[in-house]
C-alpha cells in the first residue's frame, strides 16, 4: 500500500512541475484564475502534510512567488513521501479545517484526498489553459504509466 501511495505522490510532482512548466512559459497569456489555482493546488498538498504533522500550514487561497512554485512542489513530494514512509497509515488524525471545524480522518484518507484534489485542480487549470490559447497537457495516470 505504501508503495502505491508513492507511486500516487510521484505522479502528483511530476504533473504539478509540467503544470508550472507551462503556466512559467505562458505567464502573458494565463489569467488570474489559473495563478489562482497553481498556488491552491500547492497549497492543499502543504496543508495537509501539515495537519498530519502538526505543524503550521499555508493559507487555503495564498498567492506565492511564482519562483518558488518549484521549491514549494519539491518540498511536498519529499513530505509527503516521508510521512508515507514513517507513518501508520490507519492512524487518525485530529485536525481543524481552514474554518476552524473540528474533524479526524486516517493519514492514508488525509494523504489520498490531497492526491485527489491535485488531480481535479489540474483539471480546471487544464480547461483554462485551453480558453486562454494554451494546448493543455495530458495528466491521466494512465499517460503517465505508459
Amino acid at each position: 500500500m505504501k508503495e502505491k501511495l508513492i507511486d500516487l505522490f510521484e505522479y502528483t510532482y511530476y504533473f504539478n512541475t509540467e503544470m508550472i512548466k507551462i503556466i512559467s512559459e505562458n505567464l502573458e497569456k494565463v489569467d488570474e484564475k489559473t495563478i489562482s489555482l497553481i498556488n491552491h493546488t500547492l497549497n492543499a498538498q502543504q496543508i495537509w502534510n501539515s495537519r498530519i504533522l502538526g505543524e503550521k500550514s499555508f493559507e487555503v487561497w495564498q498567492i506565492n512567488p511564482f519562483e518558488s512554485m518549484e521549491e514549494i512542489n519539491t518540498q511536498n513530494f519529499k513530505t509527503s513521501v516521508q510521512i508515507v514512509e514513517a507513518s501508520d497509515l490507519d492512524q487518525r488524525i485530529e485536525y481543524q479545517n481552514s474554518r476552524g471545524t473540528k474533524f479526524e480522518n486516517s493519514i492514508f484518507e488525509m494523504l489520498f484526498h490531497a492526491i485527489n484534489h491535485s488531480t481535479y485542480h489540474r483539471g480546471q487549470i487544464n480547461s483554462l489553459l485551453k480558453e486562454n490559447g494554451i494546448d493543455p497537457i495530458l495528466t491521466d495516470y494512465i499517460f503517465y504509466k505508459r
